[in-house]
């Protein structure tokens, strides 16, 4: 009988990687380069073949070249690389399509690639492992027929998506075999074979080739196992290389940051090289020699220097001692959906650093409205990584504000708004690998969009799933940019869309995001206690009962990260409760007021004149945090701040009530 001993755990890496940084531009100029250049170059040999002006052999090979260069251009439409407005990349992208396979539609192509992505080298989910999984004897038969599973896929998976994307495959399956039918029938086949048949398997072979089995055969990790070995760079010769394979000898930087055009993988790797390394990234020679990271240095070390790491961009706080409010002007108002609108801010340069935010965190607004002040608050919905200060309002009927926004809100307006509060989010560490997942309901996404987007960003190792419950597509808040975002974090993000009035959608998604449907989903691929943070945002009822279905399934309570629309608005009385005398700390100046009995430390501070925060006085929303430095006080409800945060002293004024004679609080800490 033999023994084993464990090996001991792998050190965590030494540096951070943090994506590349690579933004995508309004217009990719590289990208628009090669599709001129491709649909120049297969005009030209369509006329020169039309005119027997070049022999056969060498129209095609243009023409199979043109198709190849395609692919790119409709690789990074589908990844949304060309461009940040949406319609260019689809644009391009369906241009593309047609030279490439007009078998299927791009949002076909696109919807097949991120299955790809998420679950790459998988035999029974990975779209393309008909060819990269291909045996030596069959590579040259399914090469050419790398579509066809595409096909196959798309059938099998037809019932998940849009019925406008499923009748565009079947309107161009139909018109392919019509027209194949009728060069056939009129006696221009040959003619039609010459011009984009036999062109475009040409191109299918090579594209099968270079872009499927080189990076991903005989690698045995999924995606989901080991990103950084689900793939391979291909390193040497890379003069010649990287312009034959656009770039695709650095496939491995392409599904860890699929957002990145083609033409920055090079770099994106350079910058991060060592911390790719660490994670013993899978790395290739151009002859097909497999280099672990010692013989990769030393390979490295024979042809040139190590680069720099690009610096991780964490998220930082904001700068105001204690909540405040500035004027800041509108930048945008645009449409999300028929009822909800995204407000951008325009943030002058000295209140950068106050306006500066945690993702999760949210803004309180105050504007006069025909002489009655009007105060709400909106959670940002802006990755706390970028430049952005951003809210979604969804109007509410009746609502002062909402109604406001939709109807009259212009850019250039000015609103007065609170340095950011709250505490609905958790710190972030770029080394860290964890599992977080997020519910949200209707307009609950904002704060969870952030988060969300922020983490991703930050915690490159780190998987997010996101459970979204609504109406039905039209009522999706940014539904476009979830899909991008599904597109650039292909293997590390998934989007489980939940819709209550959408006969259309999958019977086992339909409803409401309940009790029972979460139950599903933890006896299913989702355990309680696999998961290292939840986050809950919606009305309270939903919120407050997942909360305790979790609870129950044996997620710790401080993991349970909890947002709501509103907290529970109770009648107070002032039975129990006797006068005190309150010393506040607020902005670095000393204040003492008497407090009445029945009133909250927040009333109190109100009724004395001062500019105490506070948005929503049900508890919810975390505003009016201070800290109890004297006395103790009794919170009525409480559901925004953590147990931890509680423990340490900190509670919410609008629901604390004295229960000793003397109190101090602290809203600057």
């Amino acid at each position: 009988m033999s023994a084993t001993t464990a090996s001991p755990a792998p050190a965590a890496p030494r540096h951070a990687l943090p994506d590349p940084g690579v933004a995508v531009p309004s217009i990719s100029w590289p990208i628009v380069a090669i599709f001129s250049g491709a649909i120049a170059v297969f005009a030209f040999s369509t006329w020169a073949a039309l005119g027997d002006r070049l022999p056969a052999p060498a129209t095609i090979a243009l023409s199979a070249t043109a198709i190849f260069v395609l692919f790119t251009v409709l690789h990074d439409a589908a990844h949304y690389s060309i461009s940040t407005r949406r319609w260019v990349n689809v644009a391009f992208g369906r241009v593309a399509m047609l030279f490439v396979s007009p078998l299927i539609s791009f949002k076909s192509f696109a919807f097949i690639h991120i299955e790809h992505h998420r679950n790459t080298n998988d035999g029974e989910n990975d779209p393309d492992h008909f060819v990269s999984g291909a045996p030596l004897w069959q590579v040259p038969v399914r090469f050419g027929l790398m579509d066809l599973p595409y096909l196959a896929f798309l059938v099998r998976n037809v019932k998940r998506r849009p019925r406008a994307e499923v009748l565009e495959t079947s309107f161009l399956l139909v018109t392919v075999v019509a027209v194949i039918v009728t060069a056939a029938s009129t006696g221009h086949l040959w003619t039609l074979a010459v011009l984009y048949l036999i062109p475009e398997r040409i191109a299918v072979f090579v594209l099968a080739w270079w872009f499927d089995w080189l990076p991903h055969h005989d690698l045995e990790d999924t995606q989901q196992e080991n990103r950084y070995r689900a793939t391979r760079n291909r390193v040497g010769s890379e003069w010649i290389l990287t312009p034959l394979l656009l770039s695709q000898n650095y496939h491995l930087v392409h599904h860890l940051h699929p957002s990145i055009p083609f033409y920055r993988y090079i770099a994106a790797w350079r910058r991060n090289e060592e911390a790719y390394l660490e994670r013993d990234a899978a790395i290739g020679t151009v002859f097909g020699q497999q280099l672990d990271t010692d013989e990769y240095r030393e390979w490295k070390r024979l042809n040139g220097k190590m680069a720099r790491l690009l610096p991780v961009r964490m998220p930082r706080q904001s700068s105001a001692r204690a909540a405040v409010f500035h004027p800041v002007r509108v930048a945008g108002v645009d449409r999300l959906t028929d009822d909800s609108v995204l407000i951008r801010f325009d943030v002058p340069d000295d209140l950068r650093d106050q306006f500066s935010f945690e993702p999760g965190q949210h803004l309180t607004l105050r504007t006069d409205l025909g002489g009655e002040g009007v105060r709400r608050n909106y959670s940002i919905c802006a990755p706390a990584t970028s430049d952005t200060l951003a809210i979604a309002v969804k109007h509410i009927p009746g609502g002062a504000f909402s109604t406001f926004a939709m109807e009259q809100l212009r850019p250039g307006h000015t609103l007065d708004l609170m340095t950011p509060t709250g505490s609905f989010g958790t710190p972030l560490d770029p080394l860290a690998t964890k599992n977080y997942v997020a519910i949200a309901a209707g307009s609950g996404i904002t704060p969870v969009l952030s988060i969300l987007q922020t983490t991703l960003a930050v915690e490159t190792e780190s998987r997010f799933t996101l459970i979204y419950g609504n109406r039905d597509a039209d009522s999706t808040m940014f539904r476009d940019e979830l899909d991008e975002l599904e597109a650039r974090y292909a293997d590390r993000l998934r989007i489980i869309h939940v819709r209550s009035r959408d006969p259309r959608h999958p019977a086992h998604l339909r409803g409401r995001v309940d009790r029972p449907r979460l139950e599903e989903l933890l006896g299913s691929d989702l355990p309680a206690t696999s998961v290292d943070r939840w986050f809950l945002c919606g009305p309270v009822a939903m919120v407050t009962d997942l909360r305790d279905l979790l609870v129950e399934r044996g997620a710790e309570p401080d993991r349970v990260h909890v947002e709501l629309f509103h907290g529970y608005q109770k009648p107070r009385v002032a039975d129990g409760f006797s006068p005190a005398t309150v010393a506040v700390s607020l902005r670095g100046r000393q204040h003492e007021v008497a407090l009445a009995a029945g009133d909250t430390v927040l009333e109190s501070a109100l009724k004395a004149g001062l500019e105490a925060p506070y948005a929503c006085l049900g508890g919810a929303c975390g505003t009016c945090k201070a800290k109890v430095l004297l006395g103790s006080v009794s919170m009525e409800q409480n559901f925004a701040l953590a147990p931890a945060v509680v423990e340490a002293g900190y509670v919410l004024t609008c629901q604390s009530h004295p229960t000793t004679p003397s109190v101090a609080v602290d809203y600057d800490v």
